[in-house]
């Protein structure tokens, strides 16, 4: 009897409960939601490609616009999902916390990852290098072909292609040997002690100022460096347009070694005379163990201050 009382009175309970009504508030509840999250997203999209047309409009690069649009675009999708689960209901407490340890882990696990957008974002913000500059960059060399948010694409002179990750380049230094128009050479040359040094130093000046791609201002300039062990070194700067660094530089080495010859001016080389002394275990010089290991016929010469006679 006390079993079916109590399922009279679930029965009871179930048809009082509304259950039309709940569905109805439920169901609109779902509603609310789902427009929140479309219109939210439609409106997170527009707003996106209006700050993507604001930083343009600011000259920013394309590689950094389009970075920064899609973190704006995915902070915004988080506040409208946050605010649709709190439409239906959710409590968002629980979900920012979850989030935010998410948030903490995916840190942890992706921090070098991390470390190359923030060093690219700084490469593209502070320009060291633009697309099609050769530079040096974590001790490599190449031209710029890309620039990414991670990574950094260089092609060498040989035509390989290098790809370093943005936090190699920022941790070292950074040369960029076509910032500027112009650039000087720098050659150093080598003469003899016994040569004229005003003669070394005219054929230098009348080599540079031959040159087509030498820039006559700044004028070039022959400088007497450094007193060598076997030479005297002068050094050779001349400025050239940094695209005919490389040939301008090829053309005065070969044209100032045939000048120094024509003027008959040496170009040493380093040399060095080595003298070799071969000793006993006991530091005795070995010739003269040698000469006292042969028998005396009388035709050997004698060491200054010996006895010229016979035995007595």
């Amino acid at each position: 009897m006390l079993i079916e009382a109590k399922v009279g009175e679930s029965l009871d309970r179930l048809k009082s409960f509304d259950l039309l009504g709940l569905a109805q508030a439920w169901g609109l509840k779902l509603l609310g939601s789902i427009v929140i999250l479309l219109l939210g997203m439609w409106l997170s999209r527009r707003l996106s490609k209006t700050l993507d047309r604001a930083f343009e409009r600011a000259h920013m690069e394309a590689t950094l616009r389009g970075f920064l649009r899609n973190i704006a675009y995915a902070a915004m999708l988080v506040i409208v999902i946050v605010a649709a689960l709190q439409s239906l209901g959710v409590p968002t407490t629980s979900v920012m916390a979850v989030l935010g340890a998410a948030g903490l882990a995916i840190g942890l696990a992706l921090k070098d990852s991390l470390s190359n957008i923030a060093s690219g974002v700084m490469l593209i913000v502070q320009r060291p290098f633009h697309v099609g500059d050769f530079v040096q960059a974590a001790g490599l060399e190449g031209t710029v072909d890309q620039i990414r948010v991670f990574q950094t694409k260089l092609r060498t002179t040989d035509n390989r292609v290098v790809v370093v990750p943005n936090s190699l380049i920022t941790t070292a230094p950074i040369i960029n040997f076509t910032a500027n128009p112009q650039r000087r050479i720098d050659l150093a040359v080598g003469v003899g002690y016994e040569d004229d040094l005003k003669a070394a130093r005219a054929v230098l000046l009348e080599v540079a100022g031959a040159n087509p791609l030498v820039l006559a201002a700044p004028p070039p300039e022959a400088l007497v460096t450094t007193l060598a062990e076997s030479s005297v070194n002068l050094e050779l700067r001349a400025w050239v347009n940094t695209p005919d660094y490389g040939n301008a530089r090829s053309e005065l080495v070969a044209a100032v070694r045939d000048g120094l010859v024509e003027r008959g001016l040496n170009i040493p080389y380093p040399q060095r005379d080595l003298h070799v002394y071969h000793r006993d275990a006991d530091g005795r010089p070995l010739a003269e163990i040698l000469a006292r290991s042969v028998v005396d016929d009388g035709d050997m010469p004698k060491p200054p201050g010996s006895s010229s006679s016979g035995r007595k």
